[in-house]
């Protein structure tokens, strides 16, 4: 790659983007981020990982839907401090990181880290860096809402 343009992709990735989505992550705004990618013809691998809520067990009820919330600057200085230690760690060019704020309901999209590398397993290693960190170190809440009309607080496992 020409130094300018390795010089201009350092610099835009080093700006600080909001990575939250209100609602469900939508299949077409995945899609789109995808197809963006397609004029990047020195990537070789893309790793996607897609959170989803699940419809758990609590106390006999069942996870209707997953209210989030974040301390959200907190939550946007975590997520650039992540971004900057995985472009350290592994030799990837691309890296897109979405979370949801609000109601999302059982089956849809809440988190999409799209990670991009010359190399498959590059990929992989940093998407799963990735989705560990977030969910270790990022203040972002989880309110399940159960069929019984409560509530109660996601513990990350």
């Amino acid at each position: 790659m020409v130094k300018t343009e390795k010089m201009e992709e350092e610099k835009k990735r080093k700006k600080k983007k909001s990575i939250f989505v209100e609602g469900p992550i939508s299949s077409d705004f995945i899609s789109v981020k995808i197809k963006n990618h397609q004029s990047k013809t020195r990537i070789g691998a893309h790793d996607i990982f897609l959170g989803q809520v699940r419809k758990d067990e609590i106390d006999g009820h069942f996870v209707e839907a997953i209210e989030y919330t974040a301390y959200q600057e907190m939550a946007e200085e975590a997520i650039h401090t992540i971004r900057e230690s995985t472009f350290d760690k592994f030799e990837i060019q691309c890296m897109h990181i979405y979370h949801s704020l609000g109601v999302v309901k059982t089956g849809e999209i809440c988190l999409f880290v799209f990670v991009s590398s010359n190399r498959r397993k590059v990929a992989f290693e940093a998407a799963e860096y990735v989705v560990e960190e977030i969910k270790e170190k990022v203040p972002i809440f989880g309110k399940e809402l159960l069929s019984n009309q409560t509530h109660t607080w996601k513990v990350n496992t």
